[in-house]
């Protein structure tokens, strides 16, 4: 009997269950995602880079945010009294002065510091000798001072008139001046060698960012009526100075204490005038003579041509000193 060839049964493939059609809302979710996503990061790359915040939209920033609160600082405590006062400036109304002033650039620190998701203290001040590196530069700031006057005195360009104060008068005033410049030495560090000298040495480099920094500090004295045009030039070389000590310590604190230690030897001690201004409440009197562009004239002694030789010297000296092996000692 013949065997009947068994032909295997084609398998039949089951029909695919029907799909529903997705929903119009869901595929806007998935086309809007994207887009978004690619507009967020699109916008991001306008104001962000690699190492944070571009440049200019930092110092843009930083900028804007110091004016406003330093507008609506002062505004507000102009309705009540005048912060522009003639003749020589009392220690109270300076002391809320640059409370004001150290209040606004504190805030914009602060401000951008939140941007970039770093500490405020990071633009210049973190350093675990900060006290060490602040009493040098308040004891290298009188010295230098007290060589300028010194030579000023000797060369008769500067006579003194006798001792204004005694008795506690001597110390309280010696006080509160020094509480005034310090909060002085705070801000103008804070805002021409902190965020802005850290923002703009990544596009330009550390020293070129220092050079145009102390022209912008030279140019803030500009609004001081006795101030002189070789007082402005000091002021830029100073600001160098400042770039210096910040390049080799890598903070802030020499060069706030050497600010503060220069303002109140020249405001209080000396009783000269301060970038063309006079202050109330000076140990001793002292006024120039002879020739502005050698005593400095209603400007003070940094606007002396003595100056421009005696920062040359710091320099070098700053150069040799934190230049060579570091053991043992605070960098």
């Amino acid at each position: 009997m013949g065997s009947k060839a068994i032909v295997p049964k084609r398998q039949m493939s089951l029909p695919r269950p029907c799909e529903a059609p997705k929903k119009l809302s869901s595929l806007k979710d998935e086309t809007a995602v994207p887009l978004l996503d690619r507009r967020g990061k699109a916008i991001r790359r306008v104001f962000f880079s690699s190492r944070g915040l571009h440049a200019v939209w930092g110092v843009f920033f930083f900028l804007l945010t110091f004016e406003i609160v330093e507008s609506c600082l002062t505004n507000l405590l102009g309705h009540y009294f005048s912060l522009k006062p003639n003749g020589l400036i009392p220690p109270a109304l300076a002391l809320i002065r640059e409370s004001c002033e150290l209040l606004a650039v504190v805030t914009a620190t602060w401000t951008m510091a939140r941007i970039e998701n770093v500490s405020m203290f990071s633009y210049g001040f973190t350093d675990r000798h900060r006290i060490g590196k602040f009493g040098a530069g308040v004891f290298w700031g009188v010295l230098s001072l007290s060589l300028l006057v010194l030579v000023l005195w000797m060369s008769r360009m500067l006579v003194f008139d006798g001792i204004v104060l005694t008795g506690l008068y001597t110390w309280s005033y010696a006080t509160i001046w020094l509480l005034v410049f310090l909060l002085v030495g705070l801000f103008e560090e804070s805002l021409l060698r902190g965020y802005l000298q850290y923002k703009l040495s990544q596009t330009v480099g550390f020293w070129y960012a220092a050079a145009i920094l102390s022209v912008a500090f030279a140019l803030m004295h500009l609004r001081n009526s006795g101030e002189s045009k070789l007082g402005i030039l000091s002021v830029g070389v100073g600001g160098i100075l400042f770039c210096i000590s910040l390049r080799f310590t890598k903070s802030l604190f020499w060069a706030v204490g050497f600010h503060t230690g220069w303002d109140w030897g020249q405001s209080y001690l000396y009783g000269t005038a301060n970038s063309g201004l006079m202050m109330e409440g000076h140990l001793l009197a002292s006024h120039p003579s002879g020739n502005p562009l050698w005593s400095g004239g209603t400007a003070g002694p940094e606007a002396s041509a003595f100056l421009l030789p005696l920062f040359a010297l710091a320099a070098l000296c700053m150069w040799l000193w934190w230049a060579r092996p570091r053991t043992n000692r605070f960098n």
